[in-house]
């Protein structure tokens, strides 16, 4: 006797929008979250009258989200109130230049123009190319299955502009970006996107490169915080009739012949269910939940290939006043070189990060409510290793905040160190405790081009039948569209086998 249709490890956006879905198309589903919340790496919390994301902290390519609530039979408006952001980014070198980029596309340009006549001329190209890329390659195929080479062959017959892209595929982040763009300040300013994914520019597969052309489709910021689209979804996934289980850790996928067949958590309750859907990294999902014993050698060894994506040490600071800052995000950029010896020098060597580049979130820029009245919200992102040469994160806390606070003032100039009323670091470890990330993997698994599309672990599992995957693990990886994507994704596979 199951207890429910379906089970679902984790409320993160893959999860959510997957039991969403299931339980609209009748499924009795149960999702089953480790934490006391909802939304994983897309969330917020309070302290002391502030309220700070955790993770995500823009939403572009917003159609998605509407997709899924079209889906529900919802309309997105009534569930989520979101803000225009705009500018996209402004910018703030170590000379102390400062710039922006508008959402406009001949905004843009003109700021471009004012350091490169060529490099306006490529962004004319460039805005033409990306536009197509992911109205018409790229974006399309975030909410459809992609797990084989044959569904590949398939979506590439029904949708030619992917043939088009190809290169982009099999080219590097920075070559592709080379290829548009001649100036090092440019370049420079478009390179942050590559570790959107986790990866350097000399990594990071140069199809990533179009995420600096979907800004200027709009982005956009939730009233309320991040937290607010998943309990956007958890709410209609409430109203049609779905359960949710908080501070429930799932230790052992439970198998019969073979088949998943429930979820046992770390109380030793046992929940027996028709399937299984995982929205927690791969690695942990097959190899300590399932377990090695309990799977084919081939799928042992194929988790087991995978790395774990980079860490994003995070801080979130309440200050007394506004910031010196010019947009919801600031990027504190350096140049291309150092992008990239930022990986191969500083995280290969498992250095503590103290110099180079920095993404500030100010939310409250866009929504005031995140802040007591005067005051302001800012959120402090770099990436760096899980495992330090020397000493741990629980001790080095404090010095990261103060190397991070170094960064702002002596390279960048901004100070706001006086101004600091509240101050909290999450650190790789802690993101491993409180959502079981190994290594802290904030985007899961690494995204290079071996671990992309469909070589990444599949919606369908191939090695149990009745477990599915949703998230950041599998289909396009991490970030708010393309895990929502991979939810629909995922519950149509299940709609089409049960």
């Amino acid at each position: 006797m199951n207890d429910y249709d379906a089970v679902i490890i984790g409320a993160g956006l893959g999860g959510l929008s997957t039991g969403a879905l299931l339980a609209k198309n009748g499924f009795k589903t149960l999702i089953c979250e480790n934490t006391s919340w909802v939304g994983g790496c897309c969330s917020s919390y309070e302290q002391d009258g502030y309220r700070f994301d955790i993770g995500a902290s823009i939403v572009e390519l917003e159609w998605i989200i509407e997709e899924l609530f079209e889906k529900l039979g919802k309309k997105t408006s009534d569930y989520i109130d979101f803000i225009p952001v705009d500018p996209i980014y402004g910018f703030v070198t170590a000379d102390g230049e400062r710039f922006t980029y508008p959402v406009s596309i001949e905004g843009t340009r003109e700021v471009i123009a004012s350091f490169s006549a060529q490099d306006a001329r490529a962004w004319d190209r460039f805005a033409r190319i990306g536009s197509e890329a992911i109205k018409q390659a790229f974006g399309p195929i975030m909410t459809r299955p992609f797990m084989t080479f044959s569904d590949a062959l398939k979506l590439t017959s029904s949708n030619p502009s992917l043939v088009k892209f190809m290169p982009h595929m099999l080219r590097s982040f920075e070559s592709s970006l080379k290829s548009f763009f001649e100036s090092d300040k440019v370049r420079a300013s478009m390179s942050l996107q590559s570790y959107f994914i986790g990866l350097p520019p000399a990594l990071c597969p140069g199809y990533i490169l179009f995420l600096a052309y979907s800004e200027h489709e709009g982005i956009f910021y939730p009233r309320g915080g991040m937290i607010e689209i998943p309990k956007a979804i958890e709410k209609v996934f409430a109203e049609f009739g779905g359960d949710m289980k908080f501070n429930a850790r799932v230790t052992r996928v439970l198998t019969e012949n073979g088949r998943a067949a429930g979820a046992e958590l770390a109380d030793g309750t046992q929940i027996r269910s028709k399937m299984v859907v995982s929205d927690i990294n791969a690695k942990t999902l097959y190899l300590d939940m399932i377990g090695r014993d309990k799977l084919p050698g081939w799928a042992t060894k194929a988790m087991e290939s995978y790395k774990v994506s980079i860490p994003a040490p995070m801080i979130m600071l309440g200050l007394d006043k506004r910031p010196d800052l010019d947009a919801h995000h600031t990027f504190c950029y350096t140049t291309l070189d150092e992008m990239n010896s930022i990986w191969f020098e500083d995280y290969y060597q498992k250095k503590l990060p103290d110099r180079g580049f920095m993404l500030v979130s100010w939310p409250s820029h866009s929504d005031a409510s995140l802040a007591p009245e005067g005051h302001h919200c800012l959120n402090l992102v770099t990436f760096a290793p899980y495992e330090l040469a020397e000493g741990d994160w629980d001790s080095l806390k404090e010095q990261y905040l103060e190397n991070q606070l170094d960064l702002l003032e002596k390279k960048f100039g901004l100070d706001i160190r006086d101004h600091i009323t509240v101050a909290r670091v999450n650190t790789p470890r802690d993101f491993e405790r409180m959502y079981l990330h190994p290594g802290g993997a904030v985007y899961a698994l690494q995204n290079d081009i071996m671990a992309s599309a469909f070589f990444r672990p599949r919606l369908r599992s191939k090695a149990v039948p009745g477990l599915y995957l949703a998230g950041a693990s599998t289909h396009f990886g991490g970030g708010v569209p393309p895990t929502i994507g991979s939810g629909i994704a995922a519950s149509g596979c299940i709609l089409e086998d049960f």
